[in-house]
């Protein structure tokens, strides 16, 4: 799985957004995850490739 670092919750969500509008397929909407401040959305390209978008709030730690 391939893990792609930005720098806020609404990059997260555009991200995921514009990779379903481009064919990928949802493999978990853009939320909170387990550890505080950790927010992700996952989808598999065209491909099948598994990958991650997500932001980490290091504030909330």
């Amino acid at each position: 799985m391939v893990a792609i670092v930005l720098d806020s919750t609404g990059k997260v969500d555009a991200f995921y957004t514009k990779a379903l509008e481009l064919g990928a397929t949802c493999e978990g909407k853009p939320g909170p995850r387990g550890l505080d401040g950790f927010y992700a959305g996952y989808f598999r390209d065209l491909d099948g490739n598994k990958l991650n978008a997500f932001y980490f709030d290091m504030k909330s730690q």
